[in-house]
C-alpha cells in the first residue's frame, strides 16, 4: 500500500504552505493550536497521520515561537506514529550562528539541528542556508535548495546590457561568482568592516562598475544596511543601475525606509518569510512551486539534482 502524503503548516507560514499544498495537489492538513493565558501553546493534528509521510512547513525566523512551533509539531507527529517526518523550512533561522567567532558564544545553528532531530525530523528541506556547512550539523538527510532556480530566469528576463554581479561582502563572493559564471558576466566584491552586528564602519569596492548594470546577490536582507550602502557606493562609482536579489527578506527595523531612500532600483526576494508590508521597490518571487516539486520528488524517490543550478 502506498504511503499517504499529508502537508501541514506552522502558523507563521500558513499562506506559503497553502500555495505549496495547492501546487503539490494535496489539501493542507488541519492543525489546532491551543493557547494558555501565559502564552504557552500546544499543537494537535486533527486527523490521523499514522503511517503517513508528513511535510511540516514553517520558517524559523524570530521570534523563537516560530522555532518552538516547528519542534512541537515534529514531536506530535513522531508520537502520532507518522512514518516519515520532513521539516520543510524555507528559511532556516539562527543560521548566522554557524561557528565560534569569539570566545564564550554558542554555535546556535548546530543546536537547532540537534533539536530538530531530537523532536522527530527524519529529513530537512530548506533553501539558501547562510552557510553551506550547516548541512554537516545534521545526521539526517538535508535537501539544500538554491533560490538561483528562481532568480536566474528572472535576471535573464530583464535583458540587461553590461551586466555585473556583485557581492555586498566577502562572505558572499562564492555565490556571486556562481551567478556570474552562469550569466557570463563580470563580478565585483564589496569589502566591509563592522563596528558591531548590523553596524558597518567602512566599505570599499573591489572592481569596476562604471557603465554597468549591477545586481547584488545575497542570501538574506535584515536591516538592509549593507545592501543599501553597497548600492549607494556603486552608483557613486558610475553604475548605471543597481538591483538586489536576496532570498530571505527579514527586513527588520527601518529596513524598508533604507531601501526607499537608497539608490536601489528594486529588491527582489522570495516569500520564504511572509512579507511585512507591500513596497513598490520590493518584488516577491514565490518559492512554492520549487518546494512542491521537490517534496513530490522526495516522496516518489526521484532525483532532485535538477534543482541545484549552483
Amino acid at each position: 500500500m502506498e504511503t499517504p502524503v499529508k502537508i501541514f503548516a506552522c502558523t507563521q507560514s500558513t499562506a506559503l504552505a497553502e500555495v505549496i499544498a495547492k501546487a503539490y495537489g494535496s489539501p493542507l492538513g488541519k492543525v489546532n493550536f491551543s493557547r494558555y493565558s501565559d502564552g504557552e501553546f500546544q499543537p494537535s493534528f486533527e486527523e490521523s497521520i499514522r503511517g503517513a509521510r508528513i511535510f511540516i512547513i514553517g520558517s524559523t525566523h524570530p521570534s523563537s515561537e516560530n522555532l518552538m512551533e516547528m519542534l512541537l509539531m515534529l514531536d506530535a507527529a513522531k508520537r502520532a506514529s507518522a512514518r516519515h517526518i520532513t521539516a520543510v523550512m524555507p528559511y532556516f533561522g539562527w543560521a548566522r550562528q554557524d561557528r565560534k567567532d569569539k570566545p564564550r558564544v554558542p554555535i546556535g545553528a548546530k543546536l537547532i539541528a540537534k533539536l530538530l532531530e531530537a523532536a522527530g525530523a527524519t529529513r530537512i528541506i530548506t533553501m539558501d542556508l547562510h552557510a553551506d556547512q550547516i548541512q554537516g550539523f545534521f545526521e539526517k538527510p538535508v535537501d539544500h535548495l538554491f533560490a538561483s532556480t528562481l532568480f536566474l530566469p528572472y535576471i535573464e528576463s530583464l535583458h540587461l546590457e553590461n551586466l555585473t554581479i556583485a557581492s555586498p561582502d566577502m562572505g558572499g563572493s562564492k555565490r556571486a561568482y556562481a551567478y556570474s559564471k552562469f550569466l557570463n558576466s563580470d563580478v565585483v566584491i564589496c569589502y566591509k568592516q563592522r563596528e558591531k552586528a548590523n553596524v558597518i564602519s567602512h566599505m570599499e569596492l573591489i572592481g569596476d562598475v562604471t557603465g554597468k548594470n549591477v545586481i547584488l546577490v545575497d542570501d538574506m536582507v535584515d536591516t538592509a544596511g549593507t545592501l543599501t550602502k553597497a548600492a549607494d557606493l556603486m552608483k557613486e562609482r558610475g553604475a548605471v543601475s543597481v538591483r538586489a536579489i536576496c532570498t530571505h527578506a527579514l527586513l527588520s527595523g527601518n529596513a524598508y525606509e533604507k531601501v526607499e531612500k537608497s539608490q536601489l532600483e528594486s529588491l527582489i526576494v522570495t516569500d520564504s518569510i511572509p512579507p511585512k508590508i507591500s513596497h513598490p521597490k520590493v518584488k516577491v518571487l514565490s518559492c512554492a512551486p520549487l518546494f512542491a516539486e521537490v517534496m513530490r520528488n522526495v516522496h516518489q524517490n526521484q532525483s532532485i539534482s535538477s534543482k541545484f543550478i549552483m
